[in-house]
């Protein structure tokens, strides 16, 4: 019963709640901070990993106005069962140039870090349109309005702003925004192109079969690539958590 009196003093006392408050921010703020200066660096080194394609970037944005976020985490967890399920766990290298990013652990659906390259354009097309085309058993709604014409006159400006808080766009990957968009998207756009040089592993061609450039193309474009850049054949693996 003194442990309750006790607690009951602090509670009471205005002065000393606030220098247990702060005491206990101060150590935890200790615990969280102090191992980080024992490392070389939080971000990997890995290779790979690019900035996305002005389509690519494009369907990002979509992704986000949608809020595929709220039922779609893109991360990984170092766990037994996830690293079976979805692949290698989640690196934070591969998400140094999402502003923000998509990490989290709200699964309505399946996460979506290793989506890249594993249904094809038409599955994805199908399954935006009408998820349960696809999947009977989904519960998530169909974005047939993507199919209309992709808005993309800001994106030079978009890559700027990126640029500004990090992201490695070169000169030349700005100047030429609007055209590797619109390349991207070319069924004729052949890995040879420049747009493909600029940037390596980004899908190439008409997604959904629409000649104009669709904002259905650039969620697409955004989906294929995601968990593509870095071959975890060379990472060092290492043990997860049980």
């Amino acid at each position: 019963m003194s442990v309750f009196k006790h607690h009951a003093k602090l509670e009471t006392n205005v002065f000393l709640l606030a220098v247990g408050i702060l005491l206990t921010v101060i150590v935890g703020g200790l615990v969280e901070i102090v191992p980080l200066f024992t490392i070389e660096s939080t971000i990997e080194k890995v290779d790979g990993v690019r900035p996305y394609s002005p389509l690519e970037q494009a369907g990002r944005n979509i992704y986000v106005r949608e809020g595929c976020y709220l039922c779609h985490s893109q991360m990984v967890r170092p766990f037994k069962d996830e690293v079976e399920r979805y692949g290698h766990y989640s690196l934070a290298a591969e998400s140094k140039y999402d502003h923000p990013f998509q990490w989290g652990s709200k699964r309505t659906g399946p996460d979506l870090a290793r989506v890249g390259g594993k249904y094809t354009n038409d599955w994805h097309v199908r399954h935006l349109i009408n998820p349960r085309d696809v999947v009977p058993e989904s519960v998530m709604p169909g974005y047939p309005h993507l199919k209309r014409r992709l808005v993309f006159n800001d994106v030079q400006g978009h890559l700027k702003t990126l640029r500004g808080v990090g992201v490695p766009y070169s000169d030349d990957q700005i100047a030429n925004a609007k055209a590797d968009l619109m390349a991207q998207a070319n069924p004729d756009t052949t890995p040879e192109s420049d747009v493909a040089k600029r940037y390596p592993k980004a899908r190439l061609g008409d997604i959904d079969g629409n000649p104009e450039v669709t904002e259905m193309d650039a969620l697409v474009a955004y989906l294929q690539v995601l968990g593509t850049f870095v071959d975890f054949t060379t990472v060092k693996p290492e043990k997860v958590a049980r």
